[in-house]
């Protein structure tokens, strides 16, 4: 029970960073829940709790949502997160993770240090970022930073920000659903924690909304790029203890 209690507070709190930092809840709550369960597992339960996250999301900030965004990065990401999740149990996902954690750390700093430069959200600049974030997150669990540094370059107000992730990650997050289940990773075991990440997610969404109505575009894209640095390096040397 002390452990479902542990891994309850934990998923909140990455519910409510990842409501924050605008680019979802997986980015923290795939690190969290591989202390707790088996790496298949995580890919599957991920994908649920995730599912609900977005709506949740969607429901709090659908007013913020760039249609042209939505289709430039979205139909990639949802395209390539099949062929990810397909592949998943065929690559190997240490190198796939240290990759991952190099360019999340690297890139950050980047873009903390040029924090007044954005790149402008051209077809090819959102294509690029939609094909990149579905793989990895077919793949490993979470493409939420590869689609929140894209955004992030963009310079998007909090609201559009937020809403047009969540409604591309909602069509990530069903498709890997659907291939993680033939896969066989969504066991019935494991299905009881649904309802309590149910609930993480729609208060975590809550808390996460009444903090950004106390922060500034500004300070916005300085915690996403913190955030994502921190994840990176969380990452790496999560990867060198094993």
């Amino acid at each position: 029970m002390d452990y479902l209690l542990l891994f309850i507070l934990l998923a909140l709190l990455a519910e409510i960073l990842g409501t924050v930092g605008g680019f979802g809840s997986s980015l923290f709550f795939v690190p969290i829940a591989s202390f707790f369960l088996d790496f298949h597992s995580v890919l599957g339960i991920t994908a649920i709790f995730h599912v609900a996250s977005n709506i949740t999301k969607i429901a709090f900030f659908r007013k913020g949502i760039d249609k042209k965004l939505l289709i430039w990065i979205g139909i990639p990401a949802i395209l390539f997160v099949i062929i990810g999740a397909y592949f998943s149990n065929i690559i190997n996902t240490i190198i796939l993770e240290i990759f991952l954690a190099l360019f999340l750390i690297s890139i950050s700093i980047v873009l903390i240090i040029f924090k007044n430069k954005t790149i402008k959200p051209t077809v090819k600049n959102s294509i690029f970022g939609g094909v990149f974030s579905g793989l990895i997150a077919g793949l490993i669990g979470t493409g939420g930073a590869i689609r929140g540094i894209t955004l992030a370059s963009f310079g998007l107000k909090i609201e559009t920000f937020i809403a047009t992730s969540a409604f591309i990650d909602l069509g990530v997050d069903l498709s890997r659903s659907i291939v993680y289940y033939s896969n066989g990773y969504i066991h019935k075991h494991d299905l009881y924690l649904i309802p309590w990440l149910l609930g993480c997610s729609i208060l975590g969404t809550y808390i996460g909304k009444k903090i950004l109505e106390h922060i500034s575009e500004e300070k916005f894209k300085s915690i996403v790029l913190i955030l994502i640095l921190i994840t990176g390096i969380i990452t790496l040397v999560k990867i060198s203890a094993f």
